[in-house]
């Protein structure tokens, strides 16, 4: 049976009487932007189509989708969201919408399930728990630099290496980071770091190469007591658990490498022209960075991001804006280019998995195939998307999570 009344946050949607409470205030609503609220709150448990929207709403009355974006823009402000929050309402890129935020119904004092919650993973957009239950610490890498960790969860470790940008906070508020948290933190103890120059780790730091983020791994590695554990790398984290792992196989039980490379774009260019093109790459990516060009940093993002929205772009962008200063991102992005584990990768001895985007626009899939080749025990996976990271509404993002599951519980 169908509930009539559902509660989140301050506010109580009535179905039935097409009522809007906060804090027990009536709410007033343009009548298609609360019978579309209605409608995404009774389907929370998938994406809505745009074209089931347009039927359900207005019924056989012709309209643009014009009038859909007007009416999604007038529901997420009468629930005091907005289409670059997206905290209550979240657009899919050309899938549709789905109603995200945490629900209880009526004589119910929980947050009713929806179907991501059902597996045990989050919508990106939930506001969550994990934040409330992660444990932060800090240690000091042999510099002096202080390092960020935190801890969640509960049950066998998964250490993380830390990527392109990180911040133990924020990760949980940020559709971008997430529900990677929550997915990889279930049934297991997430263990994750912010690398120097980022985040809580400390920001002003003499220098930030390579060798000093294989350093801080391995601090964190003592710091947090792990004697023996799968360690997982993405994006240029996976470079850094390569060299981790092929340094201390007594430590690596299991490798799992996700979006990763071996050699950076500089040190992969195979002619000419690939050197001039990275080295544009890199300069364009200097000017970006250290003015804070927006129209540049939105063109970065969709590199990681091409099948998101602008407003995911706007989020991605603004998190790294909060993640670390400009200075910083144009250092992290020369050593980027420069990284190369081709003549390390051949001592990781633990079984590795290899994830990748087919069609991944930040880091070709020929990186991917170069991992599986240098690595001798491992097994390349490529998922169906173009996004470097992968987002929680794509069906790619839960064969992640599965193989990953298979691959450590073997």
């Amino acid at each position: 049976m169908a509930e009539d009344k559902y509660c989140f946050g301050e506010y109580e949607l009535d179905t039935a009487r097409q009522q809007l409470r906060r804090a027990g205030r009536p709410v007033h609503v343009e009548p298609r932007a609360l019978g579309l609220l209605c409608h995404l709150v009774e389907h929370r448990e998938r994406v809505v189509p745009k074209g089931e929207l347009l039927d359900e709403v207005w019924g056989d009355r012709f309209v643009s989708e014009a009038a859909l974006t007007t009416a999604l823009r007038t529901a997420r402000l009468a629930v005091g969201d907005t289409g670059s929050r997206q905290q209550v309402i979240r657009t899919v890129h050309r899938r549709g919408c789905q109603f995200v935020a945490p629900v209880t119904t009526a004589g119910d004092s929980r947050p009713a399930d929806t179907g991501e919650e059902a597996r045990g993973e989050v919508a990106a957009s939930h506001t969550p728990t994990g934040a409330d239950r992660q444990t932060i610490r800090f240690c000091r890498a042999g510099d002096g630099t202080r390092i960020a960790y935190a801890s969640v969860g509960s049950g066998p470790p998964l250490l993380k290496a830390a990527n392109w940008l990180s911040h133990l906070d924020l990760e949980w508020t940020t559709p971008i980071w997430s529900h990677w948290l929550n997915g990889l933190a279930r049934n297991r103890r997430l263990i994750r770091y912010d690398e120097r120059g980022c985040g809580l780790s400390d920001q002003t730091v003499a220098r930030s190469t390579f060798e000093d983020w294989v350093h801080d791994l391995e601090t964190v590695v003592d710091a947090a007591g792990l004697d023996r554990f799968p360690l997982l790398g993405v994006s240029q984290g996976g470079a850094v658990a390569v060299a981790y792992a092929a340094r201390h196989p007594e430590r690596v039980s299991r490798l799992i490498l996700a979006g990763a490379y071996a050699r950076g774009r500089q040190v992969r260019a195979q002619n000419e022209v690939e050197s001039a093109e990275a080295a544009l790459d890199l300069d364009v990516a200097r000017v970006g960075w250290a003015h804070q060009d927006p129209r540049f940093l939105r063109v970065f993002a969709s590199q990681f991001l091409p099948e998101g929205t602008p407003a995911d772009w706007d989020e991605f962008t603004d998190f790294q804006r909060r993640t670390t200063s400009p200075p910083n991102g144009v250092r992290f992005l020369e050593e980027f280019a420069r990284i190369d584990v081709s003549e390390t990768a051949h001592r990781v001895s633990c079984p590795t998995l290899i994830l990748h985007s087919r069609d991944d626009e930040r880091v070709p899939v020929s990186q991917a195939n170069e991992l599986a080749a240098l690595i001798p025990d491992s097994r390349l996976i490529l998922l169906k998307s173009r996004n470097h990271l992968l987002t929680a509404f794509e069906p790619a993002w839960d064969e992640f999570l599965e193989h990953i599951e298979a691959f450590l519980s073997e």
